[in-house]
């Protein structure tokens, strides 16, 4: 089964009540949570992001999923896990070493959320595979990640069926995010590869009706 994580990176500001709800009532599966710190990418979105996801949980029942595209991943855990997501994920790229990527891993159950690393284009899927059966999902970045908007790289659609292929060889229980320009002329590629949940921003909240496209992703 395919599930839909929206983005809410390019919300329009004023309109966020209207947008969480229309995106509830479309069946979105998550809130997807961009969480940057202006160090690791280039973007800072976390005071707005930490706004947007204690708003949502006001307002809402579905679940978030928290993207941490920061430097200080203890810190942003910490900070989102306040807000009860289901999901929290931290780039493998943030860890200094094996030991830090534990203890996140740690940190992040503690919170009782789920665990999910990420990995950007420029990283080898193999680099994950020690972690796998510590985890719950591997968020694998098919753009460069600190914008929204972007093409999605063709070359990503590998690194996803390399890691599907070694999942179901280890017999293992792992989710697969796929981020970056999933749109409807993308996301049967990406899901073809092995993705089932993907996250998409711009082309659902840029659409008139957002259950059509969320059907239309998921289908």
């Amino acid at each position: 089964m395919v599930e839909v994580s929206t983005s809410i990176l390019t919300m329009e500001k004023g309109a966020e009540a209207e947008t969480i709800l229309k995106l509830e009532k479309a069946k979105t599966d998550y809130f997807h949570i961009d969480v940057m710190d202006g160090k690791f990418v280039e973007k800072d979105t976390y005071n707005k992001m930490r706004e947007y996801a204690e708003y949502i949980k006001r307002i809402s029942n579905l679940p978030l999923d928290v993207h941490l595209m920061v430097e200080d991943i203890k810190n942003g855990i910490e900070d989102f896990s306040a807000v009860e997501p289901n999901i929290i994920t931290f780039h493998l790229e943030a860890c200094k070493n094996e030991e830090e990527v534990h203890k996140n891993i740690n940190l992040i159950k503690k919170a009782n959320a789920k665990v999910g690393i990420s990995v950007k284009p420029n990283t080898k899927i193999e680099e994950v595979y020690k972690y796998l059966p510590y985890i719950h999902m591997v968020l694998v970045m098919t753009v460069e990640p600190g914008k929204g908007g972007q093409t999605l790289l063709i070359d990503m659609l590998n690194k996803i069926k390399t890691l599907r292929k070694h999942i179901e060889v280890q017999d293992l229980e792992i989710d697969i995010e796929a981020d970056g320009g999933i749109n409807l002329a993308t996301h049967e590629k990406v899901k073809e590869a092995g993705a089932n949940i993907l996250v998409s921003g711009t082309a659902i909240l840029k659409a008139v009706d957002y259950k059509v496209i969320i059907e239309e992703l998921k289908a």
